[in-house]
């Protein structure tokens, strides 16, 4: 009943930021699996330690990846 008490008074920031918050961890859960993933196969294939920086840098090209894709969904480019 929170979610309708939310949305009878009028104004649907709250749901607005909660909407924005589930797509923003949305984007870091599966920019964390992919990396984990890529981490993998670097670390198995080429046998090399994959560095924090590395990994930093892999989460926050999968960021802006998956930004521009719902960038691209939510805008009506699809």
């Amino acid at each position: 009943m929170k979610l309708l008490t939310l949305l009878e008074v009028g104004d649907l920031g709250g749901l607005v930021v909660m909407i924005i918050l589930i797509m923003l961890f949305g984007a870091l859960f599966i920019s964390a699996v992919v990396t984990l993933f890529i981490k993998l196969i670097y670390e198995w294939k080429d046998g090399k330690k994959f560095s924090r920086k590395q990994f930093i840098q892999t989460m926050i090209i999968c960021l802006l990846i998956c930004g521009l894709i719902s960038g691209y969904i939510c805008g009506g480019g699809l």
